[in-house]
C-alpha cells in the first residue's frame, strides 16, 4: 500500500513538472518571433534614412498618427503607406499581368519612385534585385512584453503584446476585491468562532461552504444581470461592466476561503490564553481584539493571501462582468481585462504555434508565477502559525 501511495505521489509530481516545463517552453518562444507579421516585410525607398522601427512606431505610422518621416528622425517627406490591397490604385491590371506575375516588379518600381513610401508586403513578392530597402524591426523583446502598454494581438503589421494593461487590470480587480471581502469575512469568522452559538454555527457553516461550491459562471451571470446595471445607475456610467463590478463579484467568491481559514485560525487559539485575558479583567471584546486576533494573525494573513489567490486566478466571472477592455486603468469605474480572462477569450482564436498563441502561454506563465508566490507565502505564514502554536 505504501508503494502505491508513493508511486501515485511521484506520478503526480512528474505530471505537474512536465506541465510547468511545457508552459514555459511554449511561452518563451515569443521572444524569438519577429515584430512584423511572419512572412511579411516593411520596405522603404533606398534613400530613406530610417533603418529600424519598433512596434510602437510601426503602429503609429500605419494608424496615421505619424505622417512625416521627420517625426522619426528622417527626411522631411510625407509618409505614404502601401499595403498589398492598395497596389491597384497605383498600377493598372494590365501591368500586374493576368496571373499577377509582374507584381514583384510593380512593387519594386513603386518603392523606387516614391521617396516617402513604406510598403507592408509579403516577403515572397520581393524581387531578387530589389532596389528598395527593408526595415529591420527585430524580434519581440522581454521589455516589449513586460512594459508594453498595449495588448492588440491582431494589429497589422506589428501585433502588440504589452503585459502592463492586463497585469494592472488583474491587480486592480483582485486588490479591490480583497479590500471589500476582508472586513466582512473577518467579521463573520470572529462571530462564528467566538460569538455564535453551536446551533447558529451549524447553520452558517454549510451556507458558507455552499457559496464556495457555486459555479463561477453563475456568479458571472448574477453580476452581469444584477450588479452591472446597479453600478451603472448608481455612478451614472455608460456601461456597468467595470473593474468595480468584477471586484464585488470576486469579493463574494473569496468570502468562503477567507471565512473558513480565518475561523480555523481563531478557533486554534489556546483556551488558556483566552482565560488568562479574562482573568486579568478584560472584557470579551477586548480579549478578541487584543489577544485572540493578534495571536491568530498568521492564520488570518494566510486567509487573506489565499483569498487573493482565489481572486487572481478567477476566469469566467471576471470575463463576464469587467468589460474586457485591455487598457491601463486609472479608476475602478473603468472596464478592464484580466490575465485569466484574456487567456480564456483568445486562446481558441490563436493559431497553434503562432505568435499570439505563444503570447497567451507567456501570460499563463505570469499567472502561474503570481499564484505560486501567493501559495508559497500562505504556506510560510501557516507554518509560522503552527510553530507558534
Amino acid at each position: 500500500m505504501g508503494s502505491v501511495i508513493k508511486l501515485c505521489g511521484l506520478s503526480s509530481a512528474f505530471v505537474i513538472v512536465m506541465m510547468v516545463i511545457f508552459l514555459f517552453k511554449e511561452g518563451s518562444g515569443l521572444f524569438s518571433e519577429p515584430v512584423v507579421e511572419p512572412g511579411y516585410v516593411l520596405a522603404v525607398n533606398t534613400n530613406n534614412k530610417i533603418e529600424t522601427l519598433n512596434e510602437v512606431q510601426i503602429k503609429e505610422l500605419f494608424d496615421a498618427e505619424i505622417q512625416n518621416w521627420s517625426e522619426l528622425g528622417g527626411q522631411d517627406i510625407p509618409i505614404t503607406v502601401l499595403r498589398l490591397s492598395d497596389i491597384p490604385d497605383y498600377v493598372s491590371e494590365e501591368s500586374l499581368g493576368a496571373d499577377f506575375e509582374r507584381l514583384p516588379l510593380c512593387i519594386d518600381s513603386l518603392i523606387n519612385v516614391m521617396p516617402g513610401i513604406i510598403a507592408f508586403i509579403p516577403e515572397m513578392y520581393i524581387p531578387d534585385n530589389f532596389s528598395g530597402k527593408l526595415i529591420d524591426a527585430g524580434t519581440i523583446s522581454l521589455s516589449d512584453f513586460v512594459v508594453g502598454s498595449e495588448w492588440f494581438p491582431t494589429a497589422k503589421p506589428a501585433a502588440m503584446f504589452g503585459l502592463l494593461p492586463l497585469l494592472l487590470g488583474t491587480l486592480w480587480v483582485s486588490i479591490a476585491a480583497i479590500l471589500l471581502a476582508l472586513p466582512c469575512g473577518l467579521s463573520v469568522a470572529v462571530y462564528m468562532a467566538e460569538l455564535a452559538s453551536p446551533k447558529t454555527r451549524a447553520i452558517l457553516k454549510p451556507i458558507i461552504e455552499l457559496l464556495a461550491g457555486i459555479p463561477s459562471v453563475v456568479y458571472g451571470f448574477f453580476g452581469l444581470v444584477v450588479l452591472a446595471p446597479l453600478i451603472q445607475n448608481i455612478f451614472g456610467l455608460d456601461v456597468g461592466e467595470t473593474a468595480l463590478t468584477g471586484a464585488v463579484i470576486l469579493a463574494i467568491m473569496a468570502l468562503p476561503t477567507i471565512i473558513t481559514v480565518a475561523e480555523d485560525a481563531i478557533r486554534t487559539v489556546p483556551k488558556s490564553v483566552k482565560e488568562a485575558s479574562l482573568a486579568l479583567g478584560a472584557s470579551h471584546w477586548q480579549t478578541i481584539r487584543r489577544v485572540i486576533l493578534p495571536y491568530a494573525s498568521s492564520g488570518i494573513s494566510a486567509a487573506i493571501i489565499l483569498g487573493v489567490g482565489r481572486a487572481v486566478g478567477e476566469t469566467m466571472a471576471v470575463l463576464m462582468v469587467t468589460g474586457n477592455s485591455a487598457v491601463i486603468p486609472n479608476s475602478l469605474l473603468m472596464p478592464v481585462r484580466t490575465i485569466p480572462a484574456t487567456i480564456a477569450a483568445e486562446l481558441g482564436e490563436a493559431s497553434a504555434g503562432g505568435t499570439h498563441y505563444q503570447a497567451l502561454f507567456l501570460l499563463a506563465c505570469v499567472l502561474f508565477l503570481m499564484t505560486l508566490v501567493l501559495s508559497l507565502t500562505a504556506s510560510y505564514i501557516s507554518s509560522k502559525q503552527n510553530k507558534h502554536g
